[in-house]
């Protein structure tokens, strides 16, 4: 079981380091650090759409991260694998799949 939950830990870190990046990435896009804004009015446009999507997609890096970071804590409390809803054990079917859940199948899906 010990093993099994440090190769949960370097999964999650894993993917945290590469929310990491892509946050990066996204702010380095925003604040134009490749130039300011295209003359043209039309891609100015764009360029502000894209901004737009950006913005979007850090959002859901940063909600992402939280939730890493969450069960990160909780490997550490060890309350991994335990839902936050029901306090019934996490199917390890879900957690496979999606490692930082903090919510069973049935709790997921009530919250709908």
């Amino acid at each position: 079981m010990a093993t099994e939950l440090e190769a949960i830990r370097q999964k999650l870190l894993a993917h945290k380091q590469e929310l990491l990046a892509r946050a990066a990435k996204v702010r380095a896009d925003i604040t134009r650090s490749s130039g300011p804004l295209d003359k043209d009015f039309a891609e100015q446009v764009v360029q502000m759409e894209n901004d737009a999507v950006l913005a979007g997609i850090g959002e859901a890096t940063a909600a992402e991260l939280a939730q890493i970071n969450r069960a990160l804590l909780q490997l550490d409390q060890g309350t991994y694998g335990i839902c936050s809803q029901c306090g019934q054990p996490i199917g390890d079917r879900r957690l496979e799949v999606l490692p930082y859940s903090d919510r069973c199948i049935a709790c997921a899906g009530a919250a709908r």
